[in-house]
């Protein structure tokens, strides 16, 4: 993938040429849209998840705007899985240059209903898939190549998340983890940084209430929430080769959204009981993906 049918709006088609990228939970949302701008920014993407057919659609898309992006299914929150995918990649394409941890997910509920199963299932697939990747990621590619970019995907605000307690404990410690990998790794030319996303308008919305989806732009002090495109562009900066002046950072992108200071629920969240609506689960009790996720 050297090139595409339809470049970027901001950057230079040739800018990522002859990179490697994986992205976890690519198939939908942020990860789909990071993809897709990865792709027309000249990388060889490959995009991976744990849904065959949310993987095949995301990669039909892709390559109607790009060209074709390779897809592994995988669960990044068993370390096997991850060692396999990087090792897939470097069997495909002989390097990874840039690994993007999109994959994560958690579930609205108040803090006094998080059970320890609900707080363990979010841990495991923030935090834990997380590392799976980046360790796997270094040893076996970055590390011996003398160099590469992680950038971690988290979520803004950081000054508390109502309804979402435990998701923003485990973003935090990704965060914690960001600035201790960046400090361990770059004597190998490894970066790694991080990307605190804020409220975006994607499919993956679509779980929530409408009362939610509608309050939650009236927090976000730029008025909107923000396109996935906007994102996507983030990530295709910290993977130029100006990314590694971030090493250790995160950087939030969230319309000012850690600067809401109104009161909470913001007006017209809350449903006729004072209460914040939770989510619609799938059955079985899958993660909401943040497939941003």
């Amino acid at each position: 993938m050297n090139g595409s049918s339809s470049g970027s709006e901001v950057f230079a088609p040739d800018l990522l040429s002859g990179q490697v990228a994986l992205v976890t939970g690519g198939g939908t949302g942020l990860g789909k849209a990071t993809a897709l701008e990865l792709a027309r920014c000249g990388a060889k993407v490959t995009i991976a998840g744990r849904r065959a057919e949310v993987l095949e659609q995301a990669a039909a898309e892709i390559g109607r705007s790009a060209l074709e992006v390779d897809r592994l299914v995988a669960d990044v929150r068993d370390r096997a899985n991850a060692e396999r995918l990087i090792k897939v990649v470097l069997e495909r394409h002989g390097r990874l240059d840039l690994l993007v941890n999109n994959a994560g997910g958690q579930y609205f509920a108040p803090a006094e209903m998080i059970a320890a199963k609900g707080w363990r299932a979010v841990w495991r697939l923030n935090v834990e898939g997380m590392l799976n990747m980046s360790e796997a990621a270094f040893e076996l590619a970055l590390g011996a190549a003398g160099g590469g970019m992680i950038v971690n995907v988290t979520l803004s605000p950081h000054h508390g998340m109502p309804g979402m307690a435990h998701s923003g404990a485990a973003r935090a410690t990704v965060e914690a983890l960001t600035r201790e990998l960046a400090g361990r790794w770059i004597d190998a030319g490894v970066a790694v940084t991080a990307v605190a996303a804020g409220h975006f308008e994607t499919e993956v919305l679509a779980k929530y209430p409408e009362s939610v989806r509608a309050g939650t732009a009236r927090s976000v002090p730029l008025g909107r929430m923000g396109s996935a495109q906007e994102h996507a562009w983030l990530v295709a900066l910290l993977a130029s080769p100006l990314g590694r002046a971030f090493n250790g950072s995160t950087v939030t992108l969230d319309g000012a959204r850690d600067n809401w200071a109104g009161p909470w629920p913001p007006p017209g969240l809350a449903d006729e009981s004072g209460e914040v609506p939770t989510e619609a689960r799938r059955q079985g009790g899958a993660l909401g993906a943040h497939e941003r996720g």
